[in-house]
C-alpha cells in the first residue's frame, strides 16, 4: 500500500507556491508517495486588513505581544495539525509564534532563499533618493522602526496583502514606495532585473536594502515543515528533503526572539549564518525610546544554535535567561 501524506497550507498564492515546492522535493525522494493539499483558512486570510488593522491598533497601545499578530496566519492549520486532519504544515517561517505547542515540531526546512528586504520605489536611487517626507509602504513594524532609524523624514502607511496585491496598491496610490521581502517577491515568479521589477505593463525601480540598516526577520526566506511530536511517520518522510544548516540557523534565531519574548509582531531582526563551520548570530532590537536599536553579534561552533542565542542574550542585556 503507498504512503499517503496531507499537507496542510494556508491559500494564498505565496503559501501554494512554497507547498508547491515542498511537494516537489518529497516527489523526488519519496516518488511513490501519494501527496494531497489541504487549504485552510486563517483568522489573517479570513479577516484581512481588519484584523490587522486592529492587531497594530493594539500594538501602539502598548499591550501584551499575545493581543497582538501572534499566530494570526498558523493558529488554524496547527489546530488542523492537532486534530490530524492534515499529516504536515507547511509555513513561511517568520510567521511562526517562537514558544511551540510542546505538542507540534519543526522537523524539516528548504534550502533559505535570499534573505533581504526591497524597497519598491516609483523611482530611481532607492532608499537615499526618495524625497524628503515621501511616503513609504509597510505592514512590517520590525520595517517601520528600521525606516525610522535610517530615514526619520519619512511618512509610512500600514500596507498589507499578497505581493500582487501590494504592488498594486503602489501602482494606484500616490506613495512612492513600499518595502517587500525579496524571498516572496522570487518565490512568486517575479524576476529583479537590473534592480528593477515589473508588475503589469509597469517599470517599477528597486533596491535591495543593506543588512546592517535592515536586518531581516528571524526565520525570513525559511520554508518550516511542522509535524506533531509524536508523529514518527510524517517526521521521517519530511525529514528526508530538510536542509540541515537551514534547519540550525532557524533554531538560533528562534531560540533568540523566544528568549525576547519576539515574534513576527516585534521590531527586532535577527539572522544567523554559517561560515566555514562557525555561526554567527546577530540581532538589532528596536524600542520606542530609542531611534538606534541595541545591536548584537556574536560567533560559536555551528553545532551549538541554542547555546549561541543564549550567550547573545547574556552579551545584550547582561544576565541569564530561560
Amino acid at each position: 500500500m503507498r504512503q499517503r501524506l496531507v499537507l496542510g497550507t494556508r491559500g494564498s498564492e505565496l503559501a501554494r507556491a512554497q507547498t508547491a515546492m515542498v511537494e516537489q522535493a518529497l516527489r523526488v525522494v519519496e516518488p511513490e508517495l501519494e501527496i494531497a493539499i489541504q487549504v485552510i483558512t486563517t483568522r489573517g486570510d479570513e479577516k484581512g486588513d481588519a484584523i490587522l488593522r486592529l492587531a497594530a491598533s493594539r500594538e501602539e497601545q502598548g499591550k501584551t505581544r499575545r493581543d497582538g499578530r501572534k499566530g494570526l496566519f498558523t493558529h488554524e492549520i496547527e489546530r488542523a495539525l492537532l486534530d490530524r486532519e492534515i499529516d504536515a504544515a507547511v509555513h513561511s517561517a517568520k510567521d511562526l509564534p517562537s514558544d511551540m505547542d510542546d505538542r507540534l515540531r519543526i522537523v524539516a526546512v528548504l534550502p533559505r532563499a535570499p534573505v533581504e528586504d526591497v524597497l519598491i520605489s516609483k523611482g530611481p536611487g532607492g532608499l537615499a533618493a526618495l524625497p524628503q517626507g515621501a511616503v513609504v509602504g509597510t505592514g512590517s513594524i520590525r520595517r517601520l522602526y528600521q525606516l525610522r532609524w535610517n530615514r526619520s523624514d519619512l511618512g509610512t502607511f500600514d500596507l498589507r496583502g499578497n505581493v500582487p496585491t501590494r504592488l498594486r496598491k503602489l501602482e494606484e496610490n500616490p506613495w512612492e514606495a513600499i518595502i517587500l521581502a525579496r524571498a516572496g517577491i522570487e518565490r512568486l515568479g517575479y524576476t529583479l532585473w537590473s534592480r528593477g521589477i515589473r508588475f503589469g505593463s509597469r517599470d517599477f525601480h528597486a533596491e535591495i536594502l543593506n543588512q546592517e540598516s535592515f536586518l531581516p526577520a528571524g526565520g525570513q526566506g525559511i520554508v518550516a515543515i511542522q509535524v506533531r511530536s509524536d508523529d514518527r511517520r510524517a517526521a521521517a518522510l519530511v525529514e528526508r528533503i530538510s536542509h540541515a544548516e537551514t534547519l540550525s540557523c532557524l533554531a538560533a534565531e528562534r531560540e533568540f526572539l523566544r528568549l525576547l519574548e519576539g515574534d513576527c509582531d516585534t521590531p527586532v531582526g535577527t539572522l544567523a549564518t554559517i561560515t566555514a563551520d562557525v555561526m554567527t548570530l546577530r540581532a538589532h532590537i528596536f524600542d520606542e525610546d530609542h531611534v538606534e536599536p541595541k545591536r548584537g553579534s556574536l560567533d560559536s561552533p555551528a553545532g551549538s544554535p541554542l547555546d549561541l542565542a543564549q550567550n547573545l542574550w547574556r552579551q545584550l542585556y547582561g544576565r541569564e535567561k530561560k
